[in-house]
């Protein structure tokens, strides 16, 4: 079995021509408040005459798709966010947007652990690779999974960075888990124990640009917190970044010395509610007090603050 009778049935409601996300989420309320489980509608799918068109009706009630055995065969976990698995943390932040499926491959019960989000550019500087491993490893020391995409610099450098700290990461895809492919450069660490890989997509779907944006939301839904890599003033890691503080998730910046113009997300976004990365006088790695405040609400004594610089040189 890839997933519950609940989850698997609501992976059949997203395949209806018609039925996205929101659509499908309003039903499940729909059916909470009258005593259906998806399983049930699949079962009896007149229950929905509600809500859907015959016509709606009947590809449900007649769904059928090889995707289920090749699910199976790579061991992808369907889980519905009707099922106790399901992080919490993305219904309470997303709410009626929450992806009522997350398709799932290897340990999903990091998907509740604590975690922090990393977003940045793909073509970072290598200061800004530097910070995002910094600031990865320290996370992964403390304890904390580290979350973000798949993409190259910003994405892999703290997946990467996690991993050999013996740490454990969230990999979250703007396409089809089916599609998923290891990348060469995890190949010697990868474990995956310590690794879950996640998708709200169908298993099939390729990437595209919405995919990604739509994506960002999963990311920042799932972390504590945030932290942003030259963002620029367009694109993917400053959406990313605008997701996060809408959601009223800690976003924190750094703005250092070599900085390029590319980055100027980065600036822009500490006016408008992103706090500064701050650099420790004594080790002159990132400064995670700040941080931490912000996620486990923990006062700062006064050496703690003083031990920090404003900017991240």
């Amino acid at each position: 079995m890839i997933g519950s009778e609940n989850s698997l049935a609501i992976m059949k409601l997203l395949s209806v021509p018609g039925l996205g996300p929101v659509k499908v989420n309003s039903i499940l309320d729909w059916g909470k408040k009258s005593g259906k489980t998806p399983a049930e509608m699949f079962r009896h799918p007149e229950l929905l005459k509600e809500r859907l068109t015959a016509e709606q009706i009947d590809t449900f009630q007649t769904y059928t798709d090889t995707v289920e055995s090749e699910l199976s065969q790579k061991q992808i976990k369907v889980l519905g966010v009707l099922d106790s698995e399901y992080p919490t943390q993305l219904t309470t932040g997303l709410k009626g947007k929450t992806p009522p499926i997350l398709y799932c491959r290897g340990n999903t019960k990091l998907l509740s652990m604590p975690g922090v989000g990393f977003c940045g550019s793909r073509k970072a500087s290598s200061k800004g690779i530097e910070t995002a491993t910094d600031c990865a490893e320290q996370f992964s020391h403390e304890g904390y999974t580290v979350i973000s995409g798949y993409a190259a610099g910003v994405d892999s450098a703290t997946h990467l960075a996690a991993l050999a700290s013996g740490g454990s990461t969230i990999i979250v895809l703007p396409e089809g888990i089916l599609n998923f492919q290891l990348k060469q450069e995890f190949k010697d660490i990868w474990d995956w124990n310590r690794v879950v890989v996640v998708s709200q997509f169908e298993p099939k779907i390729p990437w595209s640009v919405h995919n990604a944006m739509t994506r960002n939301s999963v990311i920042c839904g799932l972390s504590k917190v945030m932290i942003l890599i030259e963002a620029g003033m367009k694109g993917g890691s400053i959406a990313a970044g605008r997701t996060c503080l809408e959601m009223g998730r800690p976003l924190f910046a750094p703005v250092y010395d070599g900085m390029p113009e590319t980055a100027s997300g980065n600036r822009l976004l500490l006016t408008q509610g992103a706090k500064p990365l701050m650099k420790s006088k004594n080790s002159g790695r990132a400064a995670l007090p700040r941080i931490l405040k912000a996620i486990e609400s923990v006062e700062l004594n006064d050496e703690q603050e003083a031990s920090q610089i404003p900017l991240f040189r």
